[in-house]
């Protein structure tokens, strides 16, 4: 075969095969347009979704933040009046007692948790507001508070949190096996986001108040053993002395 034969056979074989690329690619031109499109469209709501979740959350962080701003107030206790004379003004910013800021705060919490519920602004603001509320000796609306946080987070941190809320106020209401349940599931959590050491000893505490001191001494003795160096592990002892026979 003569090389300019060659040459030519070999050039109608690339002919061919680009002719042929071309071919499917036209034929596939409609398909690879439609998955394109959908590309594009998917990009464009995804996109869009993120930018609307961002501005929700951020909408959510600033009402937490100014709840925020009134729980961190300073307390200014009221001077007593010398004799004759009115008491002076508070101070702008501040609050006369603890009370009165959480009650202040109250609102705020719940306005940031009722308007953005699914954000995790929202969730954490829900949870302060089921702690105040707690702290304000209000059990009944800090539960309902807590099971909020809890549905909108499962397993979440805050939704692990506010189980551990929970279990507080079924111990006070004498509710002691679900509450040790709880408590014993959290402390075996290995995830690391949770203080273990202060869970067993308020598991500990539980089985005290459920009169089973031998389940609690085994929840201590975790403590003192795989929690040596924790600042718990002092109460821990002072518990274990209260409740080991002859005590």
């Amino acid at each position: 075969m003569k090389t300019t034969e060659r040459h030519g056979l070999k050039h109608n074989e690339v002919a061919d095969t680009l002719q042929g690329a071309y071919l499917q690619l036209e034929r596939n031109r409609k398909a690879i347009l439609i998955i394109a499109g959908v590309v594009a469209a998917v990009a464009c709501v995804w996109g869009g979704y993120s930018y609307f979740a961002a501005q929700k959350e951020a909408r959510a962080g600033a009402l937490l933040a100014q709840a925020l701003v009134v729980a961190e107030a300073q307390v200014v206790p009221p001077i007593a009046p010398a004799p004759g004379q009115t008491a002076p003004p508070a101070a702008p910013g501040t609050y006369p007692s603890d009370t009165a800021r959480l009650e202040a705060t109250m609102p705020k919490y719940l306005a940031a948790a009722d308007a953005y519920p699914g954000t995790q602004a929202g969730i954490s603001a829900r949870y302060q507001a089921a702690a105040a509320l707690m702290a304000l000796g209000k059990a009944a609306d800090a539960r309902k508070q807590y099971e909020g946080v809890i549905a909108a987070d499962g397993r979440g941190l805050y939704g692990r949190m506010a189980r551990l809320g929970v279990a507080e106020i079924d111990v006070k209401a004498g509710q002691f096996d679900p509450a040790i349940a709880t408590l014993r599931e959290l402390s075996l959590d290995a995830r690391g986001d949770l203080p273990v050491d202060a869970i067993l000893v308020q598991l500990a505490q539980a089985y005290v108040a459920a009169g089973k001191k031998t389940e609690a001494q085994q929840a201590l003795q975790r403590v003192t053993t795989e929690f040596a160096t924790s600042p718990y592990a002092a109460d821990a002892k002072k518990l274990l002395e209260t409740i080991k026979p002859g005590a």
